[in-house]
């Protein structure tokens, strides 16, 4: 093995190595989830050396360089307050979910009138209409971190595969005998998982365009689905109250997660893919450990149904959004609350970390989104302006600019 160059990763924290084997260029990454602004970096670097075969006494000042970079990262001071850029007048009826590439400079928003739209996100200008849906188009992903491609998952039980720059459409995968409400694209890029209520998921190859397996197993509607980091696993959540984990490669049922007393409404892997958090309609978030699928915590507190729930980058922190019009932020090692978001007036039916961990984005039947401090559970910002409830909204991976899509058929640009 040959090591070829170093690519720095800055959320969550970490080092690409590239390199060559046998003639093929691979990649591995070495996640630094731990990594602060004041960690001694030479005991790291020991460590790296010890773990790595790969880093040799030749790469240790370059080592040395992207650490610092890295540390600098961290130490940024997180004050920017978002303005509205620009309101959209997206589609002619409400949005169902927004989404970016990687990079930020682009987004598309879902809509019940059967179409996706990809925006420019400077401009706010509309760079494609995607038609072709004979129903709402409800899931949609783009394949990040390459961007070239973007699948829409729809109510009329077909998903689309599409080229980003052309808007043309490759492939739309027949199977499902349902709406499609959920889908991902693994991180390789190569395949891509929807899940439906039709009690299944599916996976389908985005070379050929042919289905590879269906998951067979849940007793009511799949609502949610993640694939892991490696993307060797993928997690489904389902209104039958229990939580699938599938093994990718053979389509094999690992485990199966019981434990909840409602349906499932959120499902997500942290980073490492040691463990899974699930939202439920009973109230309550579970975590739980992949390696043997035990139930490791129980998160309680909400006083009505828990409907989306995310690990921060590092996995060290759980957020819960909930119909009670709360948020809270939790440990992922010991279940215990540590803020509570208060300040919403409708239910909150998303929620995410920023890219740096520091800050919370609320999205709710109140017409508005907010921003928290993780810390302090404070609210930092209101973000007003649509008519209607807010049905999805995300940051970039820069974490300067958000997207909120609204029942109002808008979508609004914040910088």
């Amino acid at each position: 093995m040959k090591l070829k160059r170093f690519l720095l990763r800055y959320y969550p924290p970490g080092i690409i190595l590239e390199y060559e084997k046998a003639g093929k260029f691979n990649t591995k990454s070495i996640d630094l989830l731990d990594l602060s602004p004041g960690c001694d970096t030479e005991k790291l670097i020991d460590l790296i050396k010890e773990t790595e075969p790969l880093i040799t006494d030749s790469c240790i000042p370059q080592l040395k360089h992207l650490l610092s970079r890295l540390q600098e990262k961290l130490n940024q001071p997180d004050n920017h307050r978002f303005s509205l850029f620009k309101k959209l007048q997206a589609h002619i009826l409400p949005l169902t979910n927004v989404a970016f590439n990687k990079s930020g400079t682009r987004f598309i928003t879902a809509s019940y009138d059967r179409t996706c739209k990809i925006w420019d996100t400077a401009s706010g200008e509309e760079i494609h209409t995607l038609v072709g849906h004979r129903n709402v188009v409800y899931a949609i992903s783009f394949n990040n971190p390459y961007g070239d491609k973007i699948a829409t998952g729809s109510f009329d039980k077909t998903c689309k595969l599409w080229s980003t720059e052309t808007g043309k459409c490759y492939y739309t995968f027949h199977g499902h005998t349902a709406e499609i409400v959920c889908l991902a694209f693994n991180p390789q890029s190569t395949m891509i998982a929807t899940g439906s209520m039709d009690n299944t998921a599916r996976l389908w190859d985005i070379g050929t365009g042919e289905e590879m397996a269906t998951l067979v197993g849940h007793s009511a509607e799949i609502i949610s689905l993640s694939f892991n980091t490696v993307g060797n696993q993928l997690v489904t959540g389902s209104f039958d109250h229990t939580v699938s984990l599938w093994d990718i490669p053979s389509g094999r049922l690992v485990y199966t997660l019981t434990g909840h007393r409602g349906e499932i409404s959120s499902v997500q892997f942290n980073w490492s893919g040691s463990l899974i958090a699930t939202g439920s309609m009973d109230k309550t978030c579970k975590v739980w450990n992949t390696l043997n699928g035990k139930c490791v915590t129980t998160l309680t507190g909400h006083k009505d149904e828990v409907l989306d729930v995310c690990f921060n980058y590092t996995g060290q922190l759980i957020a819960t959004a909930s119909a009670d019009g709360t948020a809270r932020v939790h440990s992922a090692a010991s279940g215990e609350c540590t803020a509570k978001l208060e300040g919403h007036e409708g239910e909150i039916s998303k929620i995410c970390f920023n890219p740096q961990g520091t800050q919370v984005l609320t999205a709710s039947s109140d017409k508005s989104a907010r921003l928290w401090n993780v810390d302090s559970g404070s609210c930092l910002q209101v973000l007003q302006g649509h008519t209607d409830e807010i049905f999805s909204s995300t940051f970039n991976y820069e974490g300067d600019i958000i997207i909120t899509g609204s029942k109002d058929n808008t979508c609004q640009i914040w910088r």
